[in-house]
C-alpha cells in the first residue's frame, strides 16, 4: 500500500479540523531547525497561533518568519501480519502548510484571534482582561500553500 497525495482543500480543511495540536517548524539564525507544539485556530486558509510575549520562538520568528506547520491526525497501527515487525505500519492523514508568521498586536484583532483559536476546542464564548491581552502574542500564517498525505485511512 502506497500513501496517497490529497490535493482538495476541503480533504485538507477536514485533516486540520480533525486534529488538537499542531506542529510549528522554524529555522534558528545558525541553521537549526526548532519544532514546537501550538493549540492553533484555523479559518480560510490561514492558521493562527498564540504564545507568550517572548522568548525562543519568538526571536527566531522575528529574524526567519518562514513556518512549516504540520498537522497530523486519525492514527491507527496497521498489521498484516502480527508475528512479523515489518508488516507493521501507521494509519494517517496529514497535512503541512507552508507560510510567513505575521505578529498581529492590534487590540480587536489579538481578541479576534484568541476566539478562533478556542473555537478549534470548545464552543463557549469568552472575555479577556487587559492585563492577559496586554501579556498574550497572536500571530497569524497565511498558508502560501498546502500538501497532504493519506496511508490506509478509510472513512
Amino acid at each position: 500500500m502506497r500513501a496517497k497525495f490529497i490535493t482538495l482543500q476541503r480533504d485538507i480543511d477536514e485533516i486540520i479540523g480533525n486534529c488538537q495540536v499542531c506542529y510549528v517548524g522554524m529555522v534558528d539564525e545558525n541553521n537549526l531547525p526548532y519544532v514546537v507544539p501550538f493549540n492553533f485556530g484555523y479559518k480560510d486558509g490561514i492558521i493562527y497561533l498564540h504564545s507568550a510575549l517572548e522568548g525562543l520562538k519568538i526571536d527566531i520568528l522575528r529574524k526567519n518568519p518562514n513556518v512549516c506547520i504540520v498537522f497530523s491526525a486519525d492514527h491507527k497501527l496497521h498489521a498484516q501480519s502480527e508475528q512479523v515487525a515489518c508488516s507493521y505500519s501507521m494509519h494517517y492523514r496529514s497535512v503541512q502548510a507552508f507560510g510567513e508568521v505575521e505578529f498581529v498586536d492590534d487590540h480587536d484583532r489579538k481578541i479576534e484571534i484568541l476566539n478562533m483559536v478556542m473555537a478549534n476546542y470548545t464552543d463557549r464564548e469568552f472575555k479577556y482582561n487587559e492585563p492577559s491581552l496586554r501579556e498574550v502574542r497572536t500571530y497569524q500564517v497565511k498558508v502560501k500553500s498546502f500538501s497532504g498525505k493519506i496511508f490506509g485511512y478509510v472513512k
